[in-house]
């Protein structure tokens, strides 16, 4: 899988639902490539078209159940390859990484941020 398919898959699992030109701008991609992901990704099984209950002119893109697992299956090794390198570290090393979590917390949070665009 790409890696703007696994990302694509991600942002969908973690904000729901999104139109296909939302899904290209998020990924900075254009929007006849990113309907073509997301045809390859549906006719995986990974994701589906809905039309949108409050605008019947938009189709959304929906994760499915096989999706959602494609990606908790892999947040769960990057966990694990994570825990894997971690141990592997001295204690001051360790301890250099908890001091460094609130900021890394805060620059995945920014970065969520500027993929996602300005609020509305």
């Amino acid at each position: 899988m790409s890696l703007t398919s696994a990302a694509t898959l991600a942002t969908l699992d973690r904000t729901g639902p999104r139109r296909i030109t939302d899904l290209a701008a998020v990924e900075g991609v254009t929007q006849p490539a990113m309907t073509a992901l997301v045809r390859v990704m549906e006719e995986s099984g990974l994701v589906e078209r809905r039309g949108d209950a409050s605008d019947k002119r938009v189709t959304l893109v929906c994760l499915t159940e096989a999706g959602a697992s494609y990606v908790l299956t892999r947040h769960q090794a990057g966990v694990r390859a994570f825990e894997r390198l971690i141990g592997e570290l001295s204690g001051d090393e360790v301890e250099a990484l908890v001091a460094a979590l609130p900021a890394l917390k805060h620059l995945a949070e920014l970065e969520s941020q500027d993929r996602e665009g300005p609020k509305q």
